[in-house]
């Protein structure tokens, strides 16, 4: 008879010796638990882990529901599932394209449909999800030969998905189930289809948009934010990957098995050289007017080398860019105002000395001599060195940071003398129709490397911070992006294939006995569905060496 085996609930500091076999749920109900929110997952030993997981030797567990990042993602990938079957059931065949996150929900598309979804089939695939759930169907899932995914693909007519798992070096993969519909999911989901009560299912633009509860406050749906200008930027993407034929991860591992990644690198880079050369047109094109660029973007999206590559543009068409840095507006240290917990808020506009930068801009437009100051990070406080500057009347102003979209960074400046630009790494690769590419994760493991490589901090450093970097972009970033006077996305065809290589040794770095191992392992897990691609043919100027290194511009 086996012994019983002690599990240590990290919920309520309690450990009990269970008999071997429970599963999650069973042992959530040992310990009496009850979180805010219904239980969806778990991590046990710091690895995500669903509720039919079975316990046979000694864990610790930290029970999850929906506000934790992890149970979000769950509870997100379950509800896809549940689209995907109601689709399937309502249009015998067919498949639904989960294409990108905008307006606070989920973009979707139907596979082959290239006329609008209109309004009574939206009604008729909502009725439908709504009634999986209320049936309270289990999810299931089974590990299957990863040969035998490949031929279930296959015999479907799902060429992409087949192609996808040929080219992945595992012998078993999981296939989940709902009564009967087979798929596969990059991530853990919830155990059935009535955990999934909170969504709804609206008409956007050519498509639907499917609308998730909100994290904060998950018995309330987000509410619809218009994102016109954010929807173009992925529509525009979008196709041109479709033309290019390289829309998901199988396409791009296709090209480097053909040797076809020096054209695809030539391709990408090429493209973003043409964005960048059309909105210099618009600035210049603006000259009479427009005397400061602005530019805004959350973190690692590139802003300083796009910064860089604007300005040398705009000498190229006559007009003489200078750069000026935000972070030597910062208000002395003791100055800066705290944020819930108590801890300097340096995200926040109330940390940079506003009167003052506003007041050498107007100095700077009216041709006056202006001494800038510079701001020590060790010290805390503000200097002056004896640089100044003056602008010619051909000269224009760009400044990159933060609050670049925020009106209220620049109230003294006319609003027609400001040219306002977002700038981030907006993927529109998908792992498959139902497997989306979060672009958080792109600009996450950006700025791994970055911050492995150039600040010393490991990968463990980077992920605890991570959650307050994004919710210092929510505040201070995303509701200011549809201000901008253009978007760019600096997300690049062939990177993943490259930060693959340079991550993959850093994550590895994540202890196991830490929470930020859950994350890593899942970031692992993300990246080993890329065929890796050498660096050498990365032009110099490319905003990807900001984070790799061999850059010819200078980021002091």
């Amino acid at each position: 008879m086996r012994k019983d085996v002690e599990v240590i609930c990290e919920n309520t500091k309690e450990r009990k010796k269970l008999k071997p076999g429970l599963n999650l749920l069973e042992i959530s109900k040992a310990f009496g638990l009850k979180l805010e929110h219904q239980i969806l997952g778990a991590m046990v030993n710091n690895e995500l882990k669903e509720l039919d997981y079975e316990v046979y030797s000694p864990k610790t567990v930290r029970f999850i529901d929906i506000t934790h990042a992890d149970g979000m993602r769950m509870y997100q990938r379950s509800l896809f599932f549940v689209l995907q079957k109601a689709v399937s059931d309502v249009v015998p065949g067919a498949r639904v394209q989960v294409e990108h996150s905008v307006s606070k929900g989920f973009y979707c598309e139907i596979e082959g449909m290239y006329e609008p979804i209109e309004l009574p089939l939206i009604f008729g695939i909502g009725d439908r999800m709504r009634e999986i759930v209320a049936e309270d169907l289990p999810i299931r899932r089974d590990k299957v030969l990863t040969k035998d995914v490949v031929q279930m693909y296959r015999e479907t007519g799902h060429e992409e998905k087949a192609s996808l798992f040929e080219t992945r070096a595992t012998m078993y993969t999981s296939v989940y189930y709902i009564n009967g519909t087979a798929d596969y999911f990059y991530g853990c989901l919830v155990p059935s289809t009535g955990y999934l009560k909170a969504f709804d299912l609206v008409k956007y633009y050519q498509g639907m948009l499917l609308m998730v509860p909100k994290r904060s406050n998950p018995v309330e749906l987000e509410d619809i934010v218009l994102q016109n200008k954010m929807f173009d930027i992925f529509q525009e993407y979008k196709e041109w990957v479709e033309i290019l034929g390289v829309s998901t991860v199988a396409a791009i591992n296709k090209q480097i098995k053909s040797k076809n990644t020096s054209e695809l690198i030539k391709i990408s880079e090429a493209l973003h050289e043409r964005k960048v050369i059309h909105i210099a047109d618009e600035i210049y094109n603006r000259r009479d007017k427009v005397r400061i660029v602005l530019i805004s973007g959350p973190s690692s999206s590139g802003k300083t080398t796009f910064a860089k590559r604007i300005a040398i543009q705009l000498k190229v068409m006559g007009l003489a860019p200078h750069t000026i840095s935000l972070d030597n507006y910062f208000v002395d240290r003791e100055q800066t105002p705290l944020d819930e917990n108590g801890e300097y808020d340096f995200e926040s506009l109330g940390a940079l000395d506003i009167d003052t930068f506003n007041n050498n801009l107007v100095d700077l437009l009216e041709g006056k001599k202006v001494d800038l100051p510079k701001f020590s990070f060790e010290t805390g406080k503000r200097f002056y060195d004896g640089t100044s500057l003056q602008i010619e009347s051909n000269g224009i102003i760009i400044i990159e940071g933060i609050h670049g979209l925020n009106p209220n960074l620049t109230p003294l400046i006319e609003p027609e003398k400001k040219f306002l630009i977002y700038i981030s790494a907006l993927t529109s690769l998908s792992i498959d129709g139902t497997n989306r590419i979060p672009t958080t994760d792109n600009r996450l493991i950006r700025r791994i490397i970055r911050d492995y490589k150039y600040r010393g901090y490991s990968a463990l450093d980077t992920i605890s911070r991570w959650e307050s970097v994004r919710r210092g972009e929510d505040h201070n970033i995303f509701p200011y992006q549809e201000e901008a006077d253009v978007m760019f996305n600096s997300a690049l065809l062939y990177e993943f294939g490259i930060l693959k290589t340079y991550a993959e040794p850093i994550l590895r770095e994540v202890p196991m006995n830490v929470p930020e191992y859950a994350e890593a392992r899942r970031l692992m897990k993300f990246l080993n569905f890329f065929t890796r691609i050498p660096d050498e043919e990365i032009p110099p100027t490319s905003i990807l060496r900001e984070f790799l290194g061999g850059s010819t511009f200078s980021y002091k």
